[in-house]
This record gives structure tokens, sequence and C-alpha cells, in this order.
């Protein structure tokens, strides 16, 4: 009877409202300790009913809720890590949070501070990383800041040398680390200089002592010779089993000088990296170097001169941790209703809205150095191509986009970047986290003009103008002179490989400018190269060469006037845009010959003549024929009057003719990769 009452009880209109609804968690991703309740009917899936309060979760933090008052500016240090790619910069960093108990000691930390698959992948730093650490050293507790700067591991330092010299900028001291086996490479002398220049208090650190054939000794003659560092600075780590790691710690309480700031000035803060959340708008990393600043404050940003109201601060922990207020010398991030990572440039200074102050030196603007055409594999995947550049450029400001068109490719864009590393990397993360397919031309570098004609002065607006896509290049008749950017190489490679590596940068039209023995079998050559010779294959040519063993870094060093051509491919005698190139003119009948042979390869034979050639202006420098499928109009004569067999030729030739004369010859996509990769014979 009691059950047939509940049966009906539950069938009533009332009661099967109630029974639609369900309660669901929910935990606030911005806030670690936060979990909510939600009712919801079983029919909506993303807006609740109701919410129930707030319950606090018990963590580690909330215990040790921390007072950012109680660390004065002297009790604090700025520092980050710079070292060559595999010499265990993220391992040591893995092994400093963990000592100081910032996150967990398991088996699992393993580049805890790369959270990019790229960056996993590579071995390198993407988006730089900040972890505060507190650490106790003799009865005082300090906090320790670790900017973790993105340093590259293949040439291509010089892509974020802008970026990473802003970054050190907001610490004072580096920890330098070198491998006890392979010693000082070309990243660690670039990395050095980058430091140094900065003022910034150097500490040496050799890593991997524990392998078996780590050689600290020599690794210490090479820093004291080069680097000019007593060897007596230098401490000598495993990080990878944490011996001695605790003595990086006191040496960089003891050895890094305390921020130079302090909590009377007015508010004043520097921006060195942000990123884009698509729900709180852009989260800036900031180092305070005078006042102090709380939620709710209004702040300018001095570059752009707009005022925003502060939502949201915190210290890294390398998670989220927020807080109410940031103190002088203190390195946090700050949300402040942003809406475009280009209002938070890497470089600007932040200020209290009643109290202006003085912009910090150097701000300028990320230059992109290499241009490329991207397009989608088909042109049906566009839009979704637009939507992936879109999303990934809101967390990049440095990456120039341009709508572009081709005959051959169809629509796509033309992009600048800041190297060719940051090319790659952007390419492998379109990949990676929108699975984009792609088709990226040959890298071009931006050249420079010198105007003659006062029409197109007039018409530009100044004497020099940047050329970035090679089809638009002046002819010389309106031009004084041609400039191309310039690198300065540094290469550090055993000396039996000394010649090879020397022809090499021969050929790249190479000028030495040093070489220094670092020790009895390394030595150190600098070059100054043109940009364009380095930038699509050299690196892999120089790895080749030297069984792996040379490292190759280059830094900017400005414009030079050179000779300079445009070289068009001609099919047919019809140009293609897609191909046009520019080169010096002592390398074009060779880069117009590679380029015509390369093209024979990949173009089909069509059922008429193909002529490939290789013009500068009206004068062809190189041809290749590509021989059309024939009929043997022969094989029904076995015999008779040689006049028929020529009428019958004849007559072929004349439709041949035809042919050609109408004929369009479409260039596959395959062949524009592979006419575009570049082979040095």
């Amino acid at each position: 009877m009691s059950f047939s009452l509940a049966k009906r009880w539950c069938e009533t209109p009332l009661m099967r409202r109630v029974l639609q609804f369900k309660i669901c968690r929910r935990k606030i991703q911005s806030y670690n300790n936060m979990t909510y309740s939600v009712l919801r009917h079983r029919w909506i899936k993303r807006l609740p009913v109701f919410s129930g309060g707030f319950k606090t979760v018990s963590t580690q933090i909330d215990k040790d809720t921390l007072d950012l008052s109680k660390f004065p500016v002297d009790r604090i240090r700025n520092f980050s890590i710079i070292a060559h790619i595999d010499h265990g910069k993220s391992t040591l960093a893995d092994r400093l949070l963990e000592i100081t108990g910032a996150i967990a000691k398991t088996a699992k930390n393993k580049q805890v501070l790369d959270k990019l698959q790229v960056e996993r992948e590579r071995g390198i730093t993407v988006k730089a990383q900040t972890a505060s650490l507190i650490y106790s050293h003799e009865g005082q507790q300090y906090l320790l800041n670790l900017i973790d700067t993105p340093v590259r591991d293949q040439p291509g330092h010089v892509d974020f040398s802008y970026e990473v010299s802003r970054s050190i900028s907001a610490c004072q001291g580096v920890l330098l680390i070198v491998d006890a086996n392979q010693g000082i490479q070309a990243q660690t002398v670039a990395n050095f200089y980058l430091a140094f220049e900065a003022q910034l208090a150097i500490i040496p650190v050799i890593n991997k002592i524990d392998l078996k054939n780590a050689d600290p000794d020599r690794v210490e003659a090479q820093i004291e010779k080069v680097f000019d560092i007593p060897r007596e600075e230098c401490i000598r780590i495993s990080a990878k089993l944490g011996t001695n790691v605790e003595a990086v710690l006191q040496a960089v309480v003891n050895r890094v000088p305390r921020p130079v700031a302090s909590i009377d000035d007015p508010f004043k803060a520097l921006v060195f990296d942000s990123n884009f959340d698509h729900y709180r708008g852009v989260v800036a990393n900031i180092a305070v170097l005078g006042g102090r600043v709380r939620k709710g404050d209004r702040i300018v940003s001095a570059h752009l001169g707009k005022s925003y109201e502060v939502n949201e601060l915190g210290l890294l922990r390398p998670d989220e941790h927020p807080t109410q207020k940031l103190f002088a010398g203190q390195v946090g991030y700050m949300i402040a209703g942003m809406k475009d990572v280009k209002e938070a440039q890497i470089g600007d200074t932040l200020y209290l809205q009643d109290h202006p102050v003085e912009a910090l030196p150097g701000f300028k603007p990320a230059k992109a150095m290499v241009f490329a055409g991207m397009y989608p594999m088909d042109q049906s995947d566009y839009a979704g191509l637009r939507s992936a550049i879109e999303r990934l450029t809101l967390n990049d400001s440095s990456v120039t986009v341009q709508r572009d068109s081709s005959m051959a490719l169809g629509a796509g864009w033309r992009l600048g970047f800041l190297g060719l590393l940051h090319m790659e990397v952007f390419n492998q993360r379109l990949e990676q986290e929108y699975n984009a397919s792609v088709i990226v031309t040959a890298p071009t570098v931006p050249y420079k003009a010198v105007l003659s004609s006062a029409k197109l002065i007039k018409e530009h607006g100044r004497e020099e103008i940047t050329i970035v896509n090679p089809a638009q290049f002046p002819d010389r008749s309106v031009v004084s002179e041609y400039l191309e950017p310039m690198v300065l190489g540094t290469i550090l490679a055993p000396d039996s490989y000394t010649s090879k590596i020397m022809s090499l940068c021969l050929t790249r039209r190479g000028i030495q400018k040093n070489m220094v023995y670092i020790d009895e079998q390394r030595v150190m050559m600098k070059y100054l190269f043109p940009l364009n010779e380095i930038v699509v294959d050299f690196y892999d040519l120089l790895k080749s060469l030297s069984s792996g063993y040379a490292s190759f870094d280059y830094e900017n060093a400005g414009y030079q006037a050179a000779d300079l051509i445009k070289m068009n491919i001609l099919l047919n005698g019809q140009p293609v845009e897609e191909l046009i190139t520019i080169v010096h003119r002592g390398r074009a009948y060779s880069a117009g010959k590679a380029m015509c042979e390369r093209l024979k390869d990949s173009i089909p034979r069509q059922m008429f003549e193909v002529a490939v050639q290789a013009a500068i202006g009206s004068k062809v420098i190189a041809r290749e024929t590509i021989k059309a499928f024939r009929k043997n109009v022969l094989a029904k004569c076995y015999g008779g009057d040689i006049t028929r067999k020529m009428k019958l030729l004849k007559k072929q030739a004349e439709g041949k003719k035809k042919m050609r004369r109408i004929g369009n010859v479409e260039v596959p996509k395959d062949a524009f990769i592979n006419v575009l990769k570049r082979k040095d014979k």
C-alpha cells in the first residue's frame, strides 16, 4: 500500500518537475581553492538554474596564505636561467621548485614550466614563465622570483633577443648553465653577453657532473678564458640527481643584488610578458619597480595612454595565486580588462592614473626579419585557417599578418616573423593546436632600397623604402642603391672541422671577423653574413659538415649596400610570381640554373614542349626544356619516299606549335615545395 502511494506521489506534476533537476559540482579554474554547486534541469546543458554557495577546498597554499608585505625589497631576488639546448635548464628549474616546496616531489616533474607541446618536443621555451619561490636562509624567508626567459635551442636566439632582453631587465642576476660534458656552446656565448650588457650578476653553474665523460675542470677553464669569470665562482651540480642544487639557491641569495626599487616611490611596473585568456582577456606579467598596486586601482599604459582598472593581481607559484596587493621589487601577474595582447606590449610601463611617472627607456616594437607566404592545402580550409591564425596571433603580437593571393596557391596570407625559428614554431603550433595543413613559401628577408626618382620619393613619402615581397622589388633605374640585412654569426666547433666550415662560410658570402681557440680542441669563429644566405639551410649544412658537433648563433648587424637583382622564372615565356627571388648578382647564374633544374624534375610533362627559363630583366641566364609527349607518326610508314615521312613530321610539329601557343602550364603545389628547398651541391 505504502509503495503504491509513494509511486502515485512521484507521478504528480510537481514532483515530476523536481525530479528533472540534478546537482552538479564545479571548480573555478581561476581560484584553485573554490568549488560551487549547480542545480540544473536535465534538458539544460549549459545554463545553471540555481547556484549554491562557495565552498573552500583545503590546500597547502590556503593554509599558508602569503602576506607579501612581509617581504621587503632587501629580501627579494629576481633571477633567470639561461643555457644552451639540453644543458639542463628545465631540469634545474624543476629541482628549485621542489626544494622550495612550490611543487610536490614526484617522478612526473619534468619540464614543469614548459606548458606547450612544441616546447616539450623541441626542448625550447616559447613563452616566458614565472615562478615565485619562498626560501628560508639563515633564519629569514626570501622571495625568489624565477623568470624563465624565451631562449632558443638553435640559431634563432636573435629572433627573440629583444623579448629576452626585456625579460632579463626584470632580473638582477642570471644562472648561466653549462654542460660538464659539452662545454661552452654558441648560445652560451650569446646568452652571456646579453646578461653582461644588462650588467647583471652572472652565476656560472656546471651541470651534469654525474655523467661518465664529464670534465668540469676543462669547462671551468673555458669559462675563465672566454668569460673572464674566476673558476672559484663556478658551482658544480647534477640537476637530475639534485646534487648540490641547494648551493645554487644560496648563491642566488648571496650573489644576486636586491631589486633597485622603493615602496615609497609612486607605482611603476614593467610588462615583460603577456598572454591572452579567452575568458579573462590579457594576462600581463609585470615586475613592480616602485610603490605598490592593489586590486581596484586605475592604471595607465605609458605606450598607449589608455587607462584600465585592475581586476586581479597575484603571484605565479607556478600556478596563479591571487593576492590583494603587489609591492616594490615583486614579480607577478595582472588582469586589467585589456582585450588585445598589443595593449600589453613587452617593455611597456604601467603607472597609477593619479601619479604619472617617466616611462622606462628602451621601448620599441618588435621588427619582423623573415617573411613567408602561408596558404591552405585546400581552399575549402581557408576559413578554418584564418580563424586559427587569428587565435594564435592573439598570444603572439610580434607576428605581422597581411592578406595575399596567388594564381597557383589561391588566397592566403603574408606573415612576418622575428626569425626562421619563430616561423617554424608558429607553423608547428598551427598543426598541433589547430590541426591545420598549410603550404609555407620560401622565407624572404626585408631588403631596403634608396630611391633616386623624385616622383617615387613623393609617392612613398620617404627616400628609403623596405621591400617585403620580391614581386614589388623596384627596378634599378629608379634606385640609387640596394641594402640587405646583415648578421654577425658565431660558430663553435672542434678544430678538425675548421677548413670545411670556412669553405661553407665563403660560399655564403661570409666575411671572417675573428677566430679564437677556447681550449686545445675547440675553436670559436665569428663571421659577417648576409641574412638571406643563412636563413634557409645554413644550420643544417653546418651540422652535417661537422658531424653534429658545431653550434651556431647570430645577431643582427644592420644593413649593408649590395648588388642585388630580381630574378624571374618563366614558363613558356610567362613569369610565375610565386617563384620570383632576389639574388646577389654574383650568384644569379648558379641560383637560376639550380631552380630551373628542380622545376624540370617537378613539373609534369605536357603534350607540348615547355621552356623553363631564369631571366634577369629581358636577359635569359638559364634554361631547361621539358620534352613533350610525342606520338610516333612514322609507325605506319614501312618504306617509300622520304617526302611522305617529312610531310607527317611537319604536320605534327605545326600541331605542337599551335598547342604550345594556346596551352597553359599549371605548376602543381608539390612542385613549389620541391623548388623552394635549397640544395647546395
